[in-house]
């Protein structure tokens, strides 16, 4: 077809061609999900589930959102999974087993999710393996850092004497963060920020960083609210939620541009 031949095509001939073409190239983007009791109807039963702000973070950034539910793995089983993807995302959610870092329960920590814990771990490890583009939120950050060898601190409030991260149930705080210069998260963002707005909902932090993680945010307080990892090309970790921010995709579109440079390295397509 010569080059303006396109141009006399019938105009919805031409979106769906153009629609074709978008399509092709989203990159396909893994979340993790929920594993809880949950009702519906007149059912009340065990079920995958994930709210669907992460879904349109990830489809508002450009990317095809899938789910990853807890379920039982292999290091096999894990990286066949992120085989078929582009992009991972492990989700905010309930408190990581404070065994898997070598603590015993605080009072206040929930009861475990180990069926999620071992899952997630999983596939952090084998996208870190792959160098598979990857982004924790708020419990995934705190999964990425005790995957690695970190650990967590409990109870925040214990330590920072409110409870100014997680005010009410159901409730976001909303704090601002200063980003370290030079950072991937700095980048992502585009530009310096001493004072980014974010939104909150965590009783339990970071602690002892592991290795091979740096910290590339702060609270005013001191809290570690993002860490990244330097030895792959998209490996970040927040401890706010950025699929709270409708106003404000730029940490998904990251991603979602890092996948697709991962699959053209990986496939030349």
């Amino acid at each position: 077809m010569a080059s303006n031949d396109s141009e006399r095509l019938p105009d919805d001939v031409r979106r769906a061609s153009d629609d074709a073409g978008h399509v092709a190239s989203a990159p396909i983007i893994g979340v993790t999900t929920y594993l809880e009791q949950a009702q519906t109807g007149v059912w009340d039963v065990p079920a995958s589930f994930l709210p669907k702000v992460y879904l349109d973070a990830v489809t508002d950034a450009g990317g095809i959102a899938v789910l990853l539910p807890p379920q039982p793995t292999t290091p096999e089983i894990a990286r066949r999974v992120l085989a078929s993807l582009d992009g991972l995302i492990v989700a905010g959610g309930a408190d990581v087993d404070p065994a898997r870092y070598g603590q015993a329960a605080h009072p206040r920590t929930g009861a475990p999710r180990r069926d999620r814990d071992e899952w997630e771990d999983a596939l952090l490890t084998a996208a870190i393996e792959t160098e598979l583009p990857f982004l924790g939120i708020c419990r995934g950050a705190q999964m990425l850092n005790v995957a690695l060898g970190g650990t967590l601190v409990q109870h925040l409030p214990d330590v920072v004497g409110n409870e100014a991260y997680q005010p009410a149930p159901a409730v976001f705080g909303e704090t601002t963060v200063a980003v370290e210069p030079g950072s991937l998260l700095e980048a992502t963002l585009g530009g310096a920020h001493d004072e980014l707005p974010v939104h909150v909902y965590h009783h339990q932090a970071l602690d002892r960083l592991a290795p091979g993680l740096t910290v590339t945010a702060r609270t005013g307080d001191g809290v570690i609210e993002a860490v990244e990892l330097a030895r792959v090309p998209f490996g970040l970790g927040v401890q706010w939620h950025p699929e709270e921010n409708a106003a404000d995709r730029r940490l998904f579109a990251g991603l979602v541009d890092a996948a697709r440079d991962h699959r053209l390295r990986r496939t030349g397509a």
